[in-house]
Order: C-alpha cells, then structure tokens, then sequence
C-alpha cells in the first residue's frame, strides 16, 4: 500500500468513529523512519482505544500490517506503527501538552497538512 492511500485509509477511519482536529504530517524530510504521522484526539480512554482498534482493523482489511500498538492500557495516548505511517491519538490535554504538531513540523506545516474532521 502506498504512502498517501495509507495515510487517506487512516484519515478516513478516524472519521468514521468521531475524532476530532485530525491533523496529518508530512515528515519524510525529518525522518527516514515514517513518511506521515496523524494526530487526532479522542474524548476519553474508551474513544481513544476504540479510534486505535477502528484503524488497525481497517487498514488490516486494505492488506496493511500493523507493526505495534503502544498505550492502549492506559488509553490517554495510543500509538499505532503502520510503518509509512504513525498514527498518534490522544485525548486534548495530552495533546496540548506534548504539541507533536509544533514539535514535528511547526504551526505551518500543521496547517498545511490539517485535515478538518
């Protein structure tokens, strides 16, 4: 699967069960470890964890692999490795706390790359 279907799959999963400010990445010039990283937030514990199952099951569907899943227990950050993509979601505080999208690509490239839930 290629980069960009893999990453549109991702968006279009986290649509399906309500996350909100889905923001997409672009950071194959920082790292050669992933081409996308989305972030998106979840409610609670329970949306976050359900958000993360809903992508691995959808892109396991459109023959992806997913190489791990980290923080499903505590459920306020979930992690979920694809590979060309990592797909952060978190509830709001944690979110706002960490600011991956400043720390990945600063406010520009954050707009440039939003994706409007």
């Amino acid at each position: 699967m290629e980069p960009e279907a893999m990453k549109q799959a991702v968006i279009s999963a986290l649509e399906d069960i309500k996350a909100k400010d889905i923001t997409a990445l672009d950071v194959k010039h920082l790292t050669s470890l992933t081409d996308y990283m989305i972030v998106a937030s979840g409610d609670s514990n329970r949306q976050t964890r359900a958000l993360a199952n809903h992508v691995q099951e959808k892109l396991r569907e459109l023959g992806a692999e997913v190489i791990g899943v980290e923080g499903e227990g505590s459920g306020e950050w979930v992690l979920v490795d694809l590979g060309m993509v990592v797909v952060h979601i978190m509830q709001p505080t944690i979110r706002e706390y960490y600011n991956l999208e400043q720390l990945w690509g600063g406010v520009e490239a954050a707009r440039r790359h939003a994706h409007p839930a």
